[in-house]
């Protein structure tokens, strides 16, 4: 009868997502602390969710690491900060051949989006004349969504990018407001909160997403979801630490892999008709569960991430392919 009742009490949020309403804290935090005898079900409840908006079609991303490790941030999660000591490769912003090399990388990999990455502050101006030329001949060359994450914007900056044929635009909110300041002290959460906003004002889609495994509680987790929904970001790349040896949160623990499917479940009820990504960290969080993340996320990144290797691209795909899902060749 538990075990009934439970499913029940997961189909009942399932269906309160579908009808638009927002989980209360009380049900997201029932969700994060849920039994692990009761993830199937909680995970078959998102999957009703993911189902309803997205199939079982699955969107690739590809990252290509445009400028590494010459940030002055002090991100205490990042291997490139100014704070880290991790032998990181060191290198500015790549030429334009090497970003349409990439970009022709990820469609091999049959990825519809292509994100370009540039750890820093903000873009300086010949940087961004950099990736504006870029941009524009992959969009007059190839079917690719184009994504950046290039810090901190400028109105001027944030239009050029647009006016380039930029569609979506990454500024990750990282963790909650509250535990901010223990992560980062050289800018801030709400800078973050701008910069999200400035980028829907000049017409590119928002991507914001979050850090679990960083000292939150599950309530600044259910928090962080809110504040997702708040600002409507249409991308969700929910990342589990990957505790780099040399940054300041290289002795954190990994996410429990229960733990993680139980986030990804929180964020569809939350989010529920918004691209929730598997994103940096599932192969050392997750584990040999992965497979189970794509039934409340509809969305990978395959290939490297910035700085640390990710799965092998074959196994992503034969892993879509087994559980009976199907690749969205096309982000356009």
């Amino acid at each position: 009868m538990e075990i009934i009742a439970a499913d029940m009490e997961w189909q009942a949020l399932a269906k309160k997502a579908l009808s638009g309403e927002c989980l209360t804290l009380e049900e997201g935090l029932s969700v994060l602390e849920a039994d692990n005898d009761e993830v199937l079900p909680l995970l078959q409840a998102a999957f009703k969710v993911r189902k309803h908006f997205y199939g079982k079609k699955v969107k690739l991303n590809m990252i290509i690491n445009a400028k590494s490790g010459l940030c002055p941030e002090d991100c205490g999660y990042c291997s490139q900060s100014i704070v880290s000591t991790a032998q990181v490769k060191k290198y500015t912003l790549l030429d334009k051949d090497t970003l349409l090399a990439g970009a022709r990388e990820a469609m091999a990999r049959k990825a519809g989006t292509y994100c370009i990455v540039a750890a820093g502050k903000g873009p300086t101006d010949k940087e961004l004349d950099q990736v504006v030329d870029a941009v524009r001949e992959i969009r007059e060359t190839m079917p690719l969504k184009i994504c950046a994450c290039l810090g901190i914007l400028k109105d001027e900056q944030a239009e050029r990018l647009a006016e380039a044929g930029v569609h979506r635009y990454n500024h990750n909110l990282n963790t909650s407001k509250a535990n901010y300041t223990s992560i980062t002290t050289t800018h801030t959460y709400d800078q973050r909160i701008e910069t999200v906003e400035k980028v829907k004002t000049h017409g590119m889609s928002p991507c914001s997403g979050v850090i679990i495994g960083m000292g939150e509680t599950n309530q600044e987790i259910v928090e962080m979801a809110y504040a997702l929904r708040e600002i409507d970001a249409d991308s969700i790349p929910i990342n589990f630490l990957n505790a780099i040896p040399g940054t300041p949160l290289e002795h954190a623990g990994r996410t429990p892999s229960m733990k993680a499917l139980k986030v990804l479940a929180l964020f569809r009820f939350i989010c529920p008709s918004k691209e929730i990504r598997v994103a940096g960290g599932r192969e050392i969080n997750l584990r040999t569960l992965q497979p189970l993340s794509l039934y409340a996320a509809n969305s990978l990144f395959v290939g490297d991430y910035l700085t640390t290797a990710g799965q092998d691209v074959g196994a992503d795909h034969q892993m879509i392919e087994d559980l009976g899902f199907e690749i969205e060749l096309s982000a356009l």
